[in-house]
């Protein structure tokens, strides 16, 4: 067992046949696929969900909220206050994810990675039951705070589901299976325009439903990941539960014999030798990671700084300035959210092959050519009416590219830079840059888009510009690569010093010779002991 294990590794540096053959032999086992989807549906499905919903019962919702304030003070509410309060309304719930975010690392630290989201719930429970009573209770403020408590869910769910993906993923598939994160926001955002169409829950009398119905993905995830295991790297590296974590590896990876699995674990465990867990200010001060902390701030920030929120948000107002009829809006809108899917799926059947960077800088790259498009079309569009329909392409063309790259990627690479004891404060720092950059989008676009016009777009295609820029010139690619691998590419693309690239190599030199005595006695005996610090 040892040669199997050892030998690939050793050569693994010079040699891409070693890990092609690897890769036929990894498998997606049914309790690895079952977790992803679990997790998923009442995580970033939500996400996804809550973020389109408000569309719909917009008029609705502005209408109650008059009403409200008229029952309440005897005089009819302005418009300004209405915008306000509806303005509020919709980015509170990045206020509250901000929330989430800042908790999550105690939480995941604590609970453990499955224990977190499955607790999250009672955030998502209490937020549907406030938001879907509101109307019968007469209550604008509990939509509020509803939309609040939905995005500390979002906040802790963001964070916590990709940790939970990256570790019990094996490094074959890894992208491919942090996608599904992407793939599930994709389908909430559809599932939230389905729903809201005046056919089914899009009508006065019921849009409370339209929030109810978050209580279903948060029932069903409770009721099938307490069946499933907990993050191996979590309970071997931080519980220092050798068994449990064997277990977890044999019910992710479907097969009896994880040696190789819990050797490499215990090789980053010996890298990090004597590391405690650190905190946000410790991992902002380490400067061997320096450049990865850098990307993980400049592909979170640009994720949501690119412009996508703004259409999520106001898909329905950018429609009518591209000339639709209010009738054909919401089934134009729906295209979007089944483009997204679309997109998203063909993103993680790539991503192993093309691997991260090319889609990522890719998807940056087509979204700025579709932003100057689109800001001609919607700039002439008087001259024709062709020059609607091709913004209304344009906008799909958007989606699309954002979902192939800039969708889903910073968050497998954010779980990708960071070993087990810098991991919970890098996802912190993640959220923290995604929660403000969506709070900044989804109150700044508005004046945005009133003081520039149909000029609006072409700020969002500086910010793509930027981030792809960057991205070409820092960004290392880290499909099939474990760690420590990713970390010498991050120190020759930007040229750290000799002394420390010296230091790296007789590290890595010293830890093969501890692993491979290591595993040679240990194996031999039948049992894998835990030798952890």
């Amino acid at each position: 067992m040892k040669n199997n294990c050892t030998e690939t590794k050793e050569k693994s540096n010079g040699e891409v046949q070693d890990n092609s053959v690897v890769k036929k032999k990894v498998e997606w086992s049914a309790k690895l696929i079952v977790a992803a989807l679990a997790g998923a549906f009442g995580s970033s499905f939500l996400y996804g969900y809550n973020l389109s919903v408000v569309n719909a019962p917009t008029v609705f919702i502005k209408t109650f909220y008059n009403e409200t304030w008229e029952r309440r003070y005897n005089e009819t509410i302005t418009e300004d206050t209405v915008t306000l309060l509806w303005t509020v309304s919709v980015s509170i719930f990045a206020i509250g994810g901000l929330v989430g975010a800042l908790i999550v690392t105690p939480a995941v630290k604590y609970f453990g990675r499955k224990r977190t989201l499955l607790l999250n719930n009672v955030f998502a429970i209490v937020a549907a039951l406030l938001m879907a009573f509101s109307r019968l209770a007469g209550s604008l403020e509990m939509i509020i705070l509803g939309r609040f408590i939905m995005g500390i869910d979002g906040g802790i769910s963001l964070s916590a589901l990709p940790m939970y993906l990256s570790e019990i993923s094996p490094k074959q598939i890894r992208g491919s299976l942090g996608q599904i994160t992407a793939i599930l926001i994709c389908v909430g955002v559809f599932t939230g325009q389905v729903l809201g169409l005046p056919e089914i829950f899009g009508k006065e009398s019921l849009w409370p439903y339209l929030f109810g119905v978050i209580v279903v993905p948060s029932v069903i995830q409770v009721v099938i990941l307490p069946f499933l295991p907990e993050s191996p790297r979590y309970l071997l590296l931080e519980k220092q539960d050798t068994k449990a974590a064997e277990k977890a590896f044999q019910a992710f990876r479907g097969k009896s014999d994880v040696s190789c699995e819990v050797e490499e674990v215990l090789e980053e465990s010996r890298l990090q030798r004597n590391v405690q867990a650190a905190s946000i200010l410790q991992l902002l001060c380490d400067s061997s990671k320096r450049w990865q902390v850098l990307t993980v701030i400049v592909t979170m920030a640009c994720y949501q700084l690119c412009g996508l929120n703004a259409i999520w948000f106001y898909t329905n107002d950018i429609f009518k300035g591209a000339g639709l009829s209010p009738e054909m809006i919401p089934y134009i809108t729906l295209s979007t959210g089944g483009v997204e899917i679309l997109a998203a799926v063909f993103s993680g059947l790539v991503i192993e092959r093309l691997g991260r960077r090319l889609l990522l800088i890719g998807g940056f790259g087509l979204m700025i050519l579709f932003f100057v498009i689109l800001t001609i079309c919607m700039t002439l569009q008087d001259r024709g009416e062709w020059l609607s329909h091709l913004s209304i392409f344009c906008i799909l063309a958007i989606i699309a590219s954002f979902c192939i790259g800039p969708g889903g990627i910073p968050f497998v690479l954010t779980g990708e830079f960071f070993p087990q004891a810098q991991r919970p404060a890098a996802f912190m720092i993640a959220g923290i840059v995604n929660w403000l950059s969506n709070f900044a989008v989804g109150l700044l676009f508005p004046f945005i888009q009133r003081g520039l016009q149909t000029y609006c777009f072409l700020v969002f295609a500086a910010v793509c510009l930027a981030g792809a820029t960057y991205l070409f010139f820092v960004l290392p690619e880290t499909k099939n690569k474990t760690l420590l691998e990713i970390n010498q590419a991050f120190a020759k693309k930007k040229g750290h010093s000799e002394v420390r690239e010296m230091d790296q190599f007789a590290e890595t030199r010293k830890s093969s010779g501890e692993q491979e005595r290591h595993f040679t006695s240990t194996l031999e005996n039948g049992e894998i002991k835990a030798r952890i610090c």
